[in-house]
C-alpha cells in the first residue's frame, strides 16, 4: 500500500509491516478478551448456580462447569504451541520454539512429496496450457511489438554492458588457446570433402568468375598495359597492342566458357584439386602437419586478437543499431515472425501439445535437478530463526484464528456438560 514502510525486524531479518502488525496485535487482543470473557462468564455462572443440582439450574451449573474445563483445556493447548503455559516447563509445551527444526524438516518433506512430484508437475503444466495462453497474449493488441521491444532493449543493454576487456580476455585466454590445441586438419578436410560432394563450392566459383570478368571489362586498358610491358623491346608497339587486345579478348572468352560449361576442364581440375586436398587433410601426415603449422602461425600472429576485437566491435555496432531502430526492418520483421508463430500455434493443436510436452519435460528436469536445493531453503531458513521470535511471529499471524478454538471449546464443553448431566438424570 502507498506510504507503508517495511523494515527488517530482529536478527532473523523478518520483513515486517509495522502498521499491519499493529492491527494484528489489536485483533489478537480482542479475540483473547472474547475467549477469556467466556471463561469468566462460565465461572460466574458456575458460582451462582453451585449447589443447585436439580431442575434447570442443574443443567446450567453442569454446562458452566464443563465450559470452564473446555476453555481451560483449549487455552492450554493453544498456549502450549507458542510458550510454556504460566511459565511452567511442562513437557511437550512451547512446541514451536523447541521444535522449529523438526517443523522445518517436516515442511520441506511435505513440499517435496506433494509439490515436487513429476505427475503433479505435468498435470499442472498441461492444465495451464502455457503455449495457448502465450500465443493468445502475443496476438493481443500491441503485445507482439511490446515483446519484441522488450527483448531488443534487454539485448542492447546486455551488449553495451559487456566490457571489451572481458571479450579480449575470453579471446586470448580461452578461444585462441583452445583452437591451438584442437587439430584442425581432419575437421577442415572433412568439411571440404562434404562441400565438394554437395557442390556447395560451385556458386563461389561462379561468383569468382563473374567478378574476374567484370574486372577485365572495366580495366581493359590496365590489362593490356600489363601485357605490353612484358613484351620484348624490339617488338613494334602496334604488334604489342594487337597481341594485348587479342589476349584480353581470349581471356574474356575463356572465362565465359568456364562460366557457362559446368563440365569444363578447369572446373573438373579444380574439383579434383579440392578432393585431393580434402583427402590429404584427413589422411596424409605431411599435409596435416603443414596445415597445423599454418594454423599455429595464423593464431600466434599478434594481429589476430586485434582483428577479432575489431570484428566483435563491428558486429556489436551493427546489431545495436539495428535493434535500436524501433521502426527498422529488424524489429518489424521480428514482430511479423512472432505474430505468425502465435497464429500457427493457435491453429495447430498438435504443435501446441508438442510444445507443452517439451515445457513439461524442461520443468520436470529442472525440478528433479534443482528441486532438492529449493526445498532445502525452507529448512535452512527455519534453522536460522530464533525460536522465541519465530513463535511470536507465528502467533501474530495465526493467533487470532486460534482463539476460536478456545471459544468453541467453551461452547462445546458447555453443551457436552449439559448432555452428560441429562444422561445422569435419566439413568439413576
Amino acid at each position: 500500500m502507498p506510504g507503508r514502510v517495511k523494515s527488517p525486524s530482529g536478527p532473523l531479518g523478518f520483513i515486517v509491516d509495522p502498521a499491519l502488525d499493529a492491527q494484528r496485535r489489536r485483533d489478537l487482543r480482542q479475540m483473547r478478551l472474547v475467549a477469556t470473557g467466556l471463561l469468566v462468564l462460565a465461572a460466574i455462572v458456575y458460582l451462582l448456580t453451585r449447589g443447585h443440582d436439580d431442575g434447570l439450574l442443574g443443567f446450567v451449573n453442569a454446562g458452566a462447569e464443563a465450559s470452564m474445563v473446555g476453555a481451560c483445556a483449549d487455552w492450554f493447548a493453544v498456549t502450549a504451541l507458542f510458550r510454556h503455559p504460566l511459565g511452567l516447563p511442562i513437557p511437550h509445551t512451547a512446541l514451536i520454539p523447541r521444535k522449529k527444526e523438526m517443523i522445518g524438516r517436516s515442511l520441506e518433506e511435505f513440499v517435496s512429496e506433494n509439490f515436487m512430484r513429476e505427475d503433479i508437475i505435468r498435470e499442472r503444466v498441461l492444465d495451464a496450457e502455457p503455449t495457448r495462453r502465450a500465443a493468445e497474449w502475443v496476438l493481443g493488441p500491441g503485445h507482439a511489438k511490446r515483446l519484441v521491444d522488450e527483448v531488443a532493449t534487454v539485448t542492447v543493454h546486455a551488449l553495451h554492458r559487456i566490457p571489451d576487456a572481458d571479450v579480449r580476455a575470453v579471446i586470448e585466454q580461452a578461444v585462441l588457446p583452445r583452437l591451438k590445441q584442437e587439430p584442425i586438419s581432419s575437421l577442415a578436410g572433412g568439411l571440404l570433402d562434404q562441400v565438394v560432394r554437395d557442390e556447395a563450392h560451385v556458386a563461389l566459383v561462379d561468383l569468382a568468375l563473374d567478378e574476374l570478368r567484370v574486372w577485365l571489362v572495366d580495366n581493359e586498358d590496365l590489362f593490356e598495359s600489363l601485357i605490353t610491358q612484358r613484351a620484348p623491346a624490339w617488338v613494334p608497339d602496334a604488334i604489342n597492342d594487337l597481341v594485348a587486345r587479342k589476349v584480353h579478348t581470349e581471356a574474356l572468352k575463356w572465362l565465359a566458357d568456364v562460366r557457362n560449361d559446368p563440365r569444363h576442364d578447369v572446373r573438373q581440375a579444380l574439383d579434383k584439386l579440392l578432393v585431393d586436398l580434402a583427402d590429404d587433410l584427413q589422411h596424409d601426415p605431411v599435409t596435416q602437419a603443414k596445415a597445423e603449422r599454418l594454423k599455429e602461425r595464423l593464431l600466434s600472429h599478434p594481429q589476430v586478437p586485434d582483428t577479432a576485437m575489431a570484428l566483435w566491435s563491428s558486429l556489436r555496432s551493427v546489431v545495436v543499431a539495428a535493434l535500436e531502430d524501433e521502426d527498422g526492418p529488424v524489429r518489424t520483421r521480428a514482430v511479423k515472425e512472432v505474430t505468425g508463430l502465435a497464429e500457427r500455434l493457435l491453429a495447430d493443436k498438435d504443435v501446441r501439445d508438442r510444445v507443452d510436452a517439451r515445457i513439461c519435460d524442461a520443468t520436470v528436469y529442472a525440478v528433479e535437478r534443482y528441486g532438492t536445493e529449493v526445498t532445502q531453503v525452507i529448512s535452512a531458513t527455519i534453522d536460522r530463526w530464533d525460536g522465541k521470535e519465530t513463535a511470536e511471529r507465528v502467533e501474530l499471524q495465526v493467533g487470532r484464528d486460534l482463539q476460536f478454538i478456545r471459544i468453541n471449546g467453551t461452547l462445546v464443553g458447555g453443551l457436552i456438560g449439559m448432555l452428560i448431566h441429562a444422561v445422569s438424570v435419566l439413568i439413576p
